[in-house]
């Protein structure tokens, strides 16, 4: 039994398999209780497909845990042991200020503050030679004041240790002895700059013992929900957690090395969008998941895009990431006005408790506040109207908040222009700035709330449509559902490319030991060989650089980096001389596919037909929109604005003037031109 969970602020959203073929629920988060609610949605989804004895239950989560510590500051206390004379590398950082015109701007104060950084007796040279021996009695030390500072885990981070680990492993193993929870820079980021490898070791250390406890709580109430199935008293459960990179790994491995789940849930989204824009046939995406909390973007082209390269609160994350940009805008963001009198949405949010206002309890305006007083629910509620919505209640909340806007309405369009505003920005940053064309980019939008502002954000920044997939308020777990076991290896190595085969025997003497430890990796996991796949790379730039690209070591990789850095940055040099910085090793167990069936084909002539027709505003203008419910919509139905589609985990606006078609997966295509899309999609 597989079943995978995406927990959001406001949502837990859950996707499992009836008859092989992905089915959808979801139930509302607890902040202060989320592996409750995962439980709760574990138990209803068994409840559907019914359980045999001895059933095995593989759970795969996409959470929030690490992302909401970071942002909150609500980690464990970490205490950081670290090369003497180098305590304060973690709070010194890089010389760039994070905002270059800002006269006010204040640092964060780093996650481990001074009392708490110790320096150990030890030194490393450059190439990994021992300059001052870690000695024993130096360790015993160490130990005795780690003891005594009683830290919920320990960071260590010594000088050159990616070049020779032999320090760090010595006292960590003395640590763990000691029965503290410890995080080496060696096991977690064998890579040089150090400021980012301390970073990202500490981060991993301050969420080791939220993430250990979330996930012991998880799979308690996964086994609780089992027990409750009848038969499956003895079934074993195995968790499984998405990382950041794309991939999911042991609840284990999540424990240990929680820095690579920072971006868990919004990674399932890409790897579902993917999927979606698979099934239409479309090479060129942009992904558009706008929960409760947030709206996480992303660009891609054929592939997935993956960074070294990322801050999350502020802070480096060096561990590889799919490259997503996350905004405060989602259904559930608070409107205000600030102290200019200007119209704010977000990033605060509702969160679950209390929601927006129509939910009953909240009251605040909020973004679904807006839509709801708008019409744009076609009066259906949500979860196919087993969740109504208190549409008068928002209206007052609504009204009471309106501030200089003439009516409860003009107020709700302003708060959703604004909302607009801030995900085209986000957009704009991962298109526009780094110079890709949005007119040759499809929409993927997604989450309970993407599909309501689809249509706006394709308008005014030209793209070339909307693709609204199956169970858009729940895509993000089916991605999570979808996705293979991944962990990524590397080792910084600093060789010069005199030429590209002798290059190539140099890597190739570092590589064998990567992929051993990837091989073994997924062995463990429980792979047979068959199943298994390994990527290498290689990070290079030009003499000079202070940071670097990568590439696949397979041919001239060094032409391909050439070719990389003329389309990245504009321009190349073939006679510049090249370094090879780090090497990498993707591993990857391969997980069973899942896959859509067709949807049912309409008939010749057959038209959708609308349940209903309801009053709503688009653009400010009151009008009839014909509502429709997604699930008696058929392959090849076509129909045109103003329109609403309702369906169990999203609702989908469709304005005047665009086209909405389905095409054979059941998938919705909008365009604003006839026939502009006409093409797309199967």
């Amino acid at each position: 039994m597989r079943i995978a969970t995406d927990t959001g602020g406001t949502f837990t959203d859950c996707v499992f398999l009836r008859d092989g073929q992905p089915q959808i629920l979801k139930v509302p988060s607890r902040s202060k209780q989320r592996a409750a609610a995962i439980g709760e949605a574990v138990e209803k989804a068994l409840a559907a497909v019914g359980t045999s004895t001895g059933a095995e239950l593989h759970l795969v989560c996409g959470t929030t845990v690490g992302t909401n510590a970071l942002l909150e500051r609500r980690g464990g206390r970490v205490l950081l042991v670290t090369t003497r004379g180098f305590e304060d590398v973690l709070e010194i950082g890089r010389q760039a200020r994070a905002e270059l015109y800002n006269l006010t701007f204040a640092k964060a104060p780093p996650l481990v503050p001074r009392a708490l950084r110790i320096g150990a007796g030890e030194r490393l040279a450059a190439d990994g030679a021992a300059v001052t021996r870690l000695r024993p009695a130096e360790i015993r030390s160490l130990v005795r004041k780690c003891k005594a500072a009683s830290p919920g885990a320990v960071a260590i981070c010594f000088l050159f240790s990616f070049r020779n680990p032999k320090h760090e492993a010595m006292l960590a193993r003395a640590l763990r002895a000691a029965g503290l929870l410890v995080s080496a820079s060696h096991e977690i980021l064998p890579e040089y700059r150090e400021f980012e490898r301390t970073s990202t070791t500490v981060i991993n250390a301050y969420l080791a013992p939220v993430m250990t406890e979330y996930l012991r709580e998880t799979h308690s109430q996964a086994g609780q929900a089992l027990r409750k199935s009848k038969g499956s008293a003895r079934s074993p459960v195995r968790v499984r957690v998405m990382q950041s990179n794309g991939g999911i790994i042991s609840a284990e491995r999540a424990a240990a090395e929680p820095v690579r789940t920072v971006l868990s849930g919004p990674a399932g989204g890409v790897l579902g969008a993917s999927y979606a824009a698979e099934l239409a046939g479309l090479s060129k995406i942009i992904s558009f998941d706008m929960g409760g909390t947030s709206t996480d973007v992303a660009l891609l082209s054929g592939e997935t895009r993956v960074t070294t390269e990322a801050r999350v609160a502020g802070l480096p994350v060096s561990v590889p990431m799919l490259e997503i940009h996350t905004v405060g805008a989602g259904g559930g963001s608070l409107a205000r006005f600030d102290a200019g009198g200007a119209l704010r949405v977000g990033p605060q949010s509702a969160g679950a408790d209390p929601g927006p206002a129509c939910y009953g309890k909240g009251d605040a305006t909020t973004v679904t506040d807006a839509h709801a007083v708008l019409g744009h629910f076609g009066g259906q509620g949500l979860l196919n109207g087993a969740f109504p919505l208190d549409v008068e209640r928002a209206r007052r909340v609504l009204d009471r908040d309106k501030g200089s806007f003439a009516t409860p309405e003009k107020f709700a369009s302003g708060v959703l222009g604004v909302a607009n505003a801030v995900m085209e920005r986000a957009i704009r940053l991962i298109s526009i700035e780094r110079g890709h064309d949005p007119r040759e980019y499809t929409l993927v939008a997604f989450g309970g709330a993407g599909a309501l502002h689809a249509c706006d954000l394709v308008a005014a920044l030209d793209l070339r449509g909307v693709l609204v997939p199956r169970f858009p308020g729940g895509l993000s777990a089916l991605g999570i559902l979808r996705a293979d076991v991944v962990r990524d290896f590397s080792q910084t190595v600093l060789l010069p490319v005199v030429g590209t085969r002798e290059a190539r025997g140099k890597v190739a003497r570092q590589l064998p030991r990567l992929q051993g430890e990837a091989d073994r990796f997924l062995a463990r996991e429980g792979f047979a060989a068959r199943d298994r796949r390994f990527e290498c790379r290689l990070d290079l730039r030009y003499r000079g650089q202070a940071y670097d690209l990568s590439v696949p070591f397979d041919g001239d990789f060094v032409a391909a980096f050439h070719r990389a850095h003329a389309q990245a940055y504009g321009h190349s040099d073939a006679s510049w001389p090249v370094e090879i910085v780090n090497a990498r090793c993707r591993a990857k167990g391969l997980s069973p596919r899942i896959s859509l069936k067709e949807v049912a084909r309409a008939g010749p002539g057959a038209d959708a037909r609308p349940e209903s027709r309801r009053n709503c505003t688009f653009a400010g203008k009151r009008m009839e929109a014909a509502v429709y419910f997604r699930e008696t919509l058929l392959a090849g139905h076509t129909f045109s604005g103003p329109a609403i589609v309702t369906e169990y985990s999203a609702t989908t606006l469709v304005p005047p003037g665009w086209l909405l078609r389905v095409d054979r997966y059941g998938q919705l295509h909008l365009s604003a031109r006839q026939g502009r899309m006409a093409s797309r999609g199967r």
